[in-house]
């Protein structure tokens, strides 16, 4: 699958830089706010949910747990409920310095629990660095939609965050066959997936199971557009920028397999 774009260290600055910015997006925004991208969530749980995660990930690090970790207040909608809206901000970047820098202090490869596949996905400190730098990342552009702020991201950024859906797509959740769905791989299918000069993979479904590579060939469909519209695309996020051709009901049904993960 290759090394990511970024390195462990970027990772880490991700989760501080896009906490910013996040915390920006919100300043002054009413925290009752409904959130379209979480049905459901308002803009105060949308931010305590990502003060959550980068605190729980801080103590799986700091921890070195070795077994899954009590994730109740990620996505309990009254876990910090009692934090003053306006303070909300103040207490995301401070979670997200804590993480980062606990992760620094540990290194990368770093053996620790991961709520990912260990037979395909590193277990280690690794993981928690991209993972949690690509959380932050797109509940920024939550945040950016509901109060009008203007969602930009790098290029290399975007592109290495693609990779990591990507390898999560590889995981048997996402294609083994499920009674009344359709099989998701068969003989010469393959997705292309074109963001010009940010980059271009191709993910083959022809075989055992999924194999993504970087670069283009022969596909029965493809999205293509900027590599930022490209990512919201992915995670199901407006993307206006996005062409797609081919067989849709392939993709479809693609998007609908791997996308299980975000309603976990």
């Amino acid at each position: 699958m290759g090394e990511a774009l970024l390195t462990f260290d970027e990772h880490c600055d991700v989760i501080v830089a896009q906490t910013d910015l996040l915390a920006r997006h919100a300043e002054g925004a009413d925290p009752a706010a409904p959130v379209p991208t979480c049905p459901g969530w308002d803009l105060g749980r949308l931010l305590r949910h990502v003060g959550a995660d980068h605190r729980w990930a801080e103590e799986i690090v700091r921890t070195r747990a070795g077994r899954p970790a009590d994730d109740g207040s990620v996505d309990d909608p009254d876990a910090y409920a009692d934090l003053d809206p306006s303070a909300l901000g103040g207490w995301l970047v401070e979670g997200a310095a804590a993480l980062a820098g606990t992760l620094r202090a540990a290194g990368p490869g770093v053996p620790v629990w991961t709520p990912a596949d260990e037979q395909l996905i590193e277990q280690s400190t690794r993981f928690w660095a991209r993972r949690m730098a690509y959380e932050t990342l797109l509940h920024r552009a939550d945040a950016a939609l509901v109060t009008g702020a203007e969602f930009v991201a790098d290029e290399r950024l975007a592109a290495d965050a693609v990779e990591e859906w990507l390898e999560f797509s590889t995981v048997p959740e996402a294609y083994e066959p499920l009674p009344g769905v359709p099989e998701l791989l068969g003989p010469g299918r393959a997705l292309h997936f074109d963001a010009g000069r940010a980059g271009e993979w191709l993910l083959d479904l022809g075989g055992e199971r999924p194999r993504w590579r970087r670069g283009g060939g022969a596909a029965t469909a493809g999205v293509r557009g900027p590599v930022t519209d490209l990512l919201l695309f992915l995670y199901a996020r407006p993307a206006p920028g996005v062409e797609t051709r081919g067989d849709s009901e392939l993709l479809d049904l693609w998007l609908e397999r791997t996308r299980f993960w975000l309603e976990l």
